[in-house]
């Protein structure tokens, strides 16, 4: 197969379909009819599925997912047809579905526009191959073009790729809060431990660091819609939660330094990190609220 070309995997029927459609009728319908008209783009190079095994199962899916163009002939209404376009079109647009006039499409792909071919009525056919011509060179120039009803629902604003990402923009936040909770928490627990047991030097290397994954992953991914400033306080605090853990590691060998750099960040360690959950919260409830 050329290297140059693109492939149009065309997906139809291979054993009888009616009296009519046998077995022969659609090798030569791809041989002498579709390939022909297919090959007349320069770009492609037509290539027919094969009957659906399970040994060749994973190639065909391959094949359906990244061919650049899939031509599939919905023609009697032959289930292994249906079951191929419903992977093409769960992953990929670029797909163009033809019939044989008469066939009735089901409902769920009607309005999808499909093309007729005619065997027996020349000028009507002759639209068709125009049209095929047409809607093959759409794919090839404009691969990204919607025709999925699959793809257009689960991608784009208002769909449900856009109520996935909230959902897990969410949970995120969840984590996120809570981690800042437990950071408020530790603080608390660490400036009682220096105003209460200055003296005797309690050991603080047995409290629990700070934790910063999520503030991390917030400041890495920017996962949430905001401005400079909010990424700005999430910089500032991580800051502050990596010189804390810092000097909480050297409160052993060096107590009076540690407890000295401590209160040193004392007031803005803990009113940016109060600060900064107020306005995660607030980011969180704006999202929550959000209908897709």
């Amino acid at each position: 197969m050329s290297t140059t070309k693109k492939t149009c995997f065309v997906v139809m029927p291979f054993s009888e379909t009616s009296e009519k459609h046998t077995e022969e009728y659609w090798g030569k319908h791809f041989e002498y009819f579709l390939k022909p008209l297919i090959e007349e783009n320069q770009q492609l190079e037509a290539m027919r599925s094969k009957p659906l095994r399970q040994e060749i199962l994973n190639e065909i899916i391959t094949r359906l997912v990244t061919c650049s163009v899939v031509l599939v002939d919905i023609t009697d209404l032959n289930p292994n047809v249906f079951w191929e376009l419903g992977v093409r079109q769960s992953f990929k647009h670029g797909t163009v579905i033809i019939a044989e006039n008469g066939t009735k499409p089901p409902f769920d792909i009607y309005a999808k526009s499909i093309l007729f071919y005619y065997p027996n009525d020349y000028v009507e056919n002759a639209k068709f191959t125009r049209d095929l011509k047409i809607a093959l060179a759409d794919c090839v120039d404009n691969p990204t073009r919607p025709d999925s009803h699959v793809l257009e629902t689960i991608t784009g604003r208002g769909t449900l790729f856009e109520i996935f990402c909230r959902d897990e923009t969410l949970r995120r936040l969840d984590a996120l809060l809570l981690e800042i909770d437990t950071n408020l928490f530790i603080i608390d627990r660490i400036y009682e431990t220096i105003d209460n047991n200055t003296a005797k030097k309690e050991n603080l290397t047995t409290l629990l660091r700070f934790g910063s994954a999520s503030i991390k992953l917030l400041i890495t991914e920017r996962y949430l819609e905001a401005d400079k400033s909010f990424y700005d306080s999430a910089t500032e605090c991580l800051g502050n939660i990596g010189i804390a853990n810092e000097v909480l590691g050297r409160w052993d060998t060096a107590f009076e330094q540690a407890t000295e750099k401590l209160e040193e960040i004392r007031g803005a360690f803990t009113s940016k990190l109060a600060g900064f959950k107020a306005e995660v919260q607030t980011a969180q409830r704006e999202l929550a609220s959000k209908i897709c």
